[in-house]
């Protein structure tokens, strides 16, 4: 029952997204870091931000490597989506893994105007993302960006 309903909001997220962005917009514009237990910190340029299957996916600006969010919970704060990931799969070197997670929160402004997080000074521009998770091994990942293709 859970997980249908986590379903349920996710495809809710993905039918608002395609209806505010229409299919396509061009201009990769995010940015990942990563930051492993150890304390080393990685930061990747240029990241492509795409929905679609009712997933996010997030590719590296050389295609090398995506990282796919495919389940979550999704609620609106606002104008904004407020989505809780529970699943995530990395594609890279032509392997599959699955990356559990322990925590984590996403951010989506759907809408046409700029809209400030709850609770922070922060704001989201439209088509904006803000990606924050935990996996279960203590890597945190971030992610700030504007959402470059929705596919129906």
């Amino acid at each position: 029952m859970q997980g249908t309903i986590e379903r349920r909001l996710l495809l809710v997220t993905l039918a608002v997204l395609t209806s505010a962005f229409g299919t396509a917009h061009a201009g990769a514009t995010g940015t990942v870091v990563i930051q492993q237990r150890d304390g080393t910190t990685k930061t990747y340029a240029g990241v492509r931000i795409a929905i679609r299957d009712e997933s996010m996916a997030i590719s590296s600006s050389d295609g090398q490597g995506t990282i796919v969010l495919g389940k979550a919970a999704c609620t609106k704060v606002g104008e904004l989506l407020k989505c809780i990931p529970y699943d995530a799969t990395l594609y890279q070197y032509g392997a599959k893994r699955h990356v559990p997670l322990a925590s984590g929160t996403v951010y989506i402004n759907p809408s046409q105007t700029t809209q400030p997080l709850t609770h922070s000074s922060a704001q989201l521009p439209p088509r904006g993302v803000l990606l924050l998770v935990k996996t279960k091994a203590g890597t945190y990942v971030s992610l700030t960006g504007r959402i470059d293709e929705v596919v129906k």
